[in-house]
């Protein structure tokens, strides 16, 4: 059974357990490592695996359960938990599966991040571990290697939801490393040299991997004191990688939507000296970050998350989107299906954001993601509602405080002469029409 099978398997399972909608997550690998010392074999490792995780939701609740059991009996034991957590769960007006924007299956971009060459062999792994440990130990001053390591990895990722995506992708790594210990008794230091690569040909050699870790070692020995005083700082890129790591874990939109980020309300401001510049590229070829979808299947493409120094924009899901503060207000996307329901929901914006409402966008024309459209919008006085054109006439007569009228299609696709796919609606918080 194919991880794309297994994944169409749980989406069902959850559904005959009860969830309204669901998604699934499966992950198999394959991995071989190899480490040496002394130029002696230390450690041989083979290994493989197969892990899944399902999320159901039922209304506005969710819970995940993760598994690694296969069989048909662990699949409906696991749905029915999820459903049964998922009942249980808090209310979440923000959860739920991405309506829009899925990522087209037919036009995903070549990645090359699957080396389709033959895994390496166990003993081609154990002579480049070992001539990397011999390039550091020939490093003046290197008095040992504490160890040194080779190894391969393949995953196969299979990604599935009711509403009607399933896809996955495969990716390949390979990795190479020595630690070496420079210097005597309370003089030791230690460093390391450190590589890894989707394609097992692309490599460093291990004599460079080895020399550098060595010199790096041998470089720290007898270090100096600095006279007190402003200096300027250097960073090595081991260490500035850990730094953008910061950054992006602060522009976080989850953090952000719960106010528990320190750059929350610096949207368009300077967070780093000019010249910075942050890109989240997913689409670099053979790069181990690189990604045909993301972890919900929305299609993905190149953005400036710092330009020039400036906050440009936040990492998002589809939950942290539907609760997004911006620089100007709030965008609310979708109003659940009840007044009550959703005047708890906007109480529990209200604690992470404190913006003004803009404007109110449905997704589309069902009755939970519209009939609590009052809620969000009492006390606002021009915040527009956005939906399809048909949403005024399917909610015309509805005996509902969510009633709209259409007031004018999208000026751009009037004057293109183009059919409208969206109308903006007008909204009477006081009428509820």
């Amino acid at each position: 059974m194919t991880g794309a099978e297994l994944a169409e398997r749980l989406i069902e399972a959850a559904r005959r357990a009860g969830a309204d909608a669901a998604d699934a997550l499966v992950v198999s690998s394959r991995d071989v490592s190899v480490s040496v010392r002394g130029g002696a074999l230390e450690e041989a490792e083979s290994a493989e695996s197969l892990d899944y995780g399902l999320r159901a939701l039922v209304g506005r609740r969710q819970a995940c359960v993760s598994a690694s059991d296969p069989s048909d009996a662990a699949l409906e034991e696991v749905a029915a938990r999820a459903v049964a957590m998922a009942r249980a769960a808090p209310e979440d007006p923000h959860c739920g599966l991405p309506e829009g924007g899925l990522a087209d299956l037919s036009r995903l971009p070549d990645l090359d991040i699957e080396d389709h060459a033959e895994p390496p062999l166990p003993a081609a792994l154990k002579a480049m571990a070992a001539e990397a440990e011999a390039a550091a130990l020939s490093v003046a001053g290197v008095a040992q290697a504490e160890s040194a390591g080779a190894g391969w990895r393949r995953s196969d990722i299979a990604y599935a939801a009711t509403n009607g995506f399933s896809g996955g992708y495969a990716r390949t790594g390979a990795s190479l490393s020595v630690s070496a210990v420079a210097g005597e008794g309370l003089g030791m230091e230690t460093d390391y040299e450190y590589a890894s690569r989707t394609h097992f040909a692309d490599l460093p050699p291990p004599a460079e991997i080895g020399a550098t870790a060595g010199a790096r070692a041998a470089a720290r020995l007898n270090p100096r004191r600095a006279k007190t005083g402003a200096y300027p700082v250097l960073f090595d890129r081991r260490v500035s990688g850990s730094l953008v790591g910061h950054v992006l874990g602060a522009i976080n939109g989850s953090a952000v939507a719960r106010g528990a980020s320190w750059l929350k309300d610096r949207m368009g401001e300077r967070i780093l000296p000019p010249g910075f510049t942050i890109t989240d590229d997913p689409h670099r070829r053979r790069a181990s970050g690189s990604r045909p979808f993301d972890g919900e299947g929305m299609a993905l493409s190149a953005r400036r998350l710092v330009d020039d120094g400036v906050l440009a924009g936040w990492t998002l899901d589809s939950a942290a989107a539907r609760r997004l503060e911006g620089p100007d207000g709030v965008v609310v996307v979708d109003t659940l299906g009840t007044l009550d329901s959703a005047a708890r929901a906007k109480a529990a914006l209200r604690k992470a954001v404190e913006g003004p409402i803009r404007a109110v966008v449905y997704t589309h024309n069902h009755a939970d993601h519209v009939f609590g459209a009052k809620a969000f919008l009492e006390g606002t006085s021009d915040a527009p509602v956005i939906a399809h054109e048909t949403t005024g006439e399917c909610l015309v007569g509805l005996e509902h405080p969510a009633r709209v009228r259409p007031l004018e299609r999208l000026a751009d696709a009037d004057e293109a002469g183009q059919e409208p796919t969206r109308r903006r609606l007008g909204h009477d918080p006081a009428t509820g029409e």
